[in-house]
């Protein structure tokens, strides 16, 4: 099933909070939707409870393409109506999915302005899933 961004949507519609209030957010019970690839996502996220994977790009062989099925894989995790922060790793693809995801009809949805990186550089908890050297 396909949705298409409504033309009305725009990007100044689109609240954005800072990672300081990210942070606070997240201690409160909002989930985190992390836009990055898959391997971005395994380097580093940050540390929150609720947190869900699935990237707005996809790595192809042609260069970063919009991952076509975002919004489906979006609904089948995350309901419309839930607490939603949105972050990448520097806050554009994250203003991008969160625009995508106001105009699909997510009322409570926030952008992290800033990102990964800004999460980083204020020494907020990360979490990692690299897999460990073997001890052989």
């Amino acid at each position: 099933m396909s949705q298409s961004i409504s033309s009305s949507t725009k990007a100044e519609e689109v609240v954005s909070v800072d990672v300081s209030q990210a942070k606070t957010l997240l201690q409160s019970g909002h989930q985190y939707l992390d836009v990055r690839t898959q391997d971005e996502f395994r380097r580093g996220h940050c540390e929150a409870a609720k947190i869900v994977n699935i990237p707005y790009m996809l790595n192809t062989p042609q260069g970063r393409v919009k991952n076509q099925e975002f919004l489906e894989q979006v609904s089948s995790l995350l309901n419309p109506a839930d607490d939603i922060l949105v972050g990448c790793q520097s806050g554009a693809r994250s203003l991008k999915a969160t625009t995508e995801l106001v105009a699909a009809g997510y009322k409570k949805v926030r952008n992290v302005g800033g990102g990964y990186l800004a999460w980083v550089d204020h020494s907020f908890p990360i979490n990692t899933e690299e897999e460990e050297p073997s001890a052989n």
